[in-house]
C-alpha cells in the first residue's frame, strides 16, 4: 500500500514548500480552502514528479476534516499530516482566527489519529507569536475546554482578546492565544496518541516572506531586528524544516515545539533584549 503525505494549507507558501522536500514515494494531498489554488500547486508537484491531488477542506469544520481523512485513506496509508493551514491577525477576526487556528488543529488530530497506525506523525503549525505573550494572560484550563465545550472555548479567547485596543490588536491577540494553544494541544495530544504509535511535534516559525507573512510584515515586523540574521524567514527553509519534523525517521522528536524563527524569540527575551 502507498504512503500518503496530508499538508493542510498546502496550496501556497511553507505548506507547499514542504511537499517539495518529501521523498517522492509518497502521495502527497494538498488541502485548502481554494481549489485554483490547490490545482495549480498540484501541477506544480507533478512537474517535479510527485503524485498529488487536490482537496479541498475547511479546517474549521470537523465534518470538511472528515471528508478529507477519507479522501487521503483511498489513496492509502496516511503517513504523514502537516497541518499548515491557518489565519493570521490582518486576515481575519478574532473568532474565525481561533475557530481555524485553535479548533483547526483539534480537529485534524483527532480525525486523522484515527485512521494513522504506528510510525506515523502529525505536525502542527504554530507561530512563535505563541512566545511573546505575557503568563497572566495564558490559561491551560481554557485551553482544556477545547475537548470538551468548544463553543466555551471560542468565547473565552475571545474574552481575552478584547482585552486589546483597537481591531488588529485583538485580531492579534486571537492569533497568538491561538497558536499557543497549537503549541500546548500538540504536546497534549503526543502523550495521548503515542500509546498508538503516532509521533506528534509543533513547529513555530518566525515571520516567513510569503504571501501571508507579507502581510504582516508592516505590523508583525518588529521582530525581525532581534533575529540572528535580522532577516525574514524563506519559504523553503521553513519548508525543509516542515518536511524535516515530518520524517518518520525522526522517530524520537515528539511531544516538544521546535522554534524556527531566525532566533527572534530568544533575542528579544535576552541576547538583544532593549534595555
Amino acid at each position: 500500500m502507498a504512503n500518503v503525505c496530508v499538508i493542510t494549507g498546502g496550496g501556497s507558501g511553507i505548506g507547499l514548500e514542504a511537499a517539495k522536500f518529501m521523498p517522492k514515494d509518497k502521495i502527497i494531498v494538498l488541502a485548502g480552502r481554494t481549489l485554483s489554488k490547490l490545482e495549480g500547486a498540484v501541477a506544480e508537484l507533478k512537474e517535479l514528479g510527485f503524485e498529488a491531488y487536490a482537496k479541498t477542506c475547511d479546517t474549521s469544520s470537523r465534518e470538511s476534516v472528515k471528508e478529507l481523512v477519507k479522501f487521503a485513506g483511498e489513496l492509502g496509508e496516511i503517513k504523514n499530516v502537516i497541518n499548515s493551514a491557518g489565519l493570521s491577525p490582518a486576515m481575519a477576526k478574532p473568532e474565525t482566527i481561533v475557530r481555524v487556528n485553535a479548533l483547526g488543529t483539534v480537529y485534524i488530530n483527532e480525525e486523522f489519529s484515527k485512521v494513522m497506525n504506528a510510525g506515523s506523525v502529525i505536525v502542527d503549525v504554530s507561530s512563535n507569536s505563541a512566545y511573546i505573550l505575557p503568563s497572566f494572560i495564558i490559561n491551560k484550563k481554557i485551553y482544556a475546554l477545547a475537548d470538551t465545550d468548544e463553543e466555551k472555548f471560542v468565547q473565552k479567547i475571545i474574552k481575552k482578546s478584547n482585552m486589546a485596543k483597537g481591531d488588529y490588536q485583538r485580531s492579534g491577540f486571537a492569533y497568538s492565544l491561538s497558536k499557543n494553544f497549537v503549541v500546548w494541544y500538540a504536546k497534549k495530544c503526543a502523550f495521548e496518541y503515542g500509546k498508538k504509535g503516532i509521533r506528534v511535534v509543533s513547529l513555530s516559525p518566525g515571520l516567513i516572506a510569503t504571501d501571508m507573512g507579507n502581510l504582516e510584515a508592516k505590523d508583525g515586523g518588529m521582530l525581525i531586528p532581534f533575529s540572528a540574521e535580522e532577516r525574514m524567514g524563506r519559504p523553503e527553509e521553513l519548508g525543509y524544516a516542515l518536511a524535516t519534523v515530518a520524517d518518520e525517521r525522526n522517530g524520537y522528536l515528539a511531544g516538544v515545539d521546535v522554534l524556527c524563527d531566525g532566533g527572534s524569540t530568544s533575542g528579544m527575551k535576552e541576547f538583544k533584549k532593549r534595555k
